[in-house]
């Protein structure tokens, strides 16, 4: 289980009157429009370290303890945990050396609660904001999900339309039978994707209306959306603390 340091809800020793000030980039979406692919293919470009609340409280999930009995069954159910664990989980990572520097959040902030906790802790930290939204259609989304796969040995990721194994429902490097997650399953995913549209539009609107939200069109290959995006992220890197809206197609 993950263990959180006294300095969880302070900040985390950088100098916030530094003249470099890093950047927070929150990649945001639904579960399915990509933002695990894109958030490695950033750090790769950039050097940045991703922040994944998803995987975090997954491993949390496997846990033996109260809490990762609960987060599993919360995950299970597809439900949202709540915004006092999300926030703790990522005040802990953010404090960590590697994001000195600026850093990649994926699934964290998705309600207004969260996107005023991450304020506070970017403000204490010297840290600014830019969110890029990638948006997919509806029913591309459902494709994606329900045709995902994961080895349970390996933890390699296929999907049975995309990406399918060489024999079906089976691993191409171990042999291992593929699972599908239980948040991976058809209705779980519709109701998880309308709780995502109804808590996640206010806070849309948040970043909207303090310039700082982006929109790129998800899809195409991953490699069509990276260029999307990182063709934003080159240019925040040399636009300081400026940040204008920008609609990309």
């Amino acid at each position: 289980m993950m263990a959180f340091s006294a300095h969880v809800g302070g900040a985390c020793g950088r100098d916030a009157r530094t003249e470099f000030m890093a950047t927070i980039y929150v990649l945001m979406g639904p579960q399915g429009a990509g933002k695990g692919t894109q958030a490695q293919l950033l750090a790769d470009r950039f050097g940045l370290p991703i922040v994944a609340t998803g995987d975090m409280l997954r491993e949390i999930a496997k846990t033996d303890t109260p809490l990762g009995h609960h987060v599993k069954a919360v995950l299970a159910r597809g439900e949202l945990v709540s915004d006092d664990i999300l926030a703790e989980v990522v005040k802990e990572r953010l404090c960590n050396n590697d994001c000195r520097g600026g850093s990649i959040l994926d699934g964290f902030p998705r309600t207004l609660p969260q996107a005023r906790l991450l304020e506070k802790a970017a403000q204490e930290d010297g840290c600014r904001i830019v969110v890029i939204k990638i948006d997919v259609p509806h029913e591309l989304l459902l494709r994606r999900l329900t045709g995902r796969r994961i080895c349970k040995r390996c933890n390699s990721i296929y999907h049975l339309e995309f990406k399918p194994p060489k024999v079906d429902e089976v691993c191409d490097l171990d042999g291992e039978p593929l699972f599908t997650r239980p948040d991976d399953k058809e209705e779980v995913i519709r109701q998880r994707l309308q709780l995502y549209m109804e808590k996640t539009r206010p806070l849309l609107e948040y970043y909207d209306e303090t310039n700082r939200l982006y929109r790129v069109d998800g899809t195409g290959t991953p490699e069509n959306v990276f260029s999307r995006i990182a063709e934003i992220v080159a240019k925040e890197s040399n636009g300081g603390s400026e940040c204008r809206s920008m609609s990309e197609v």
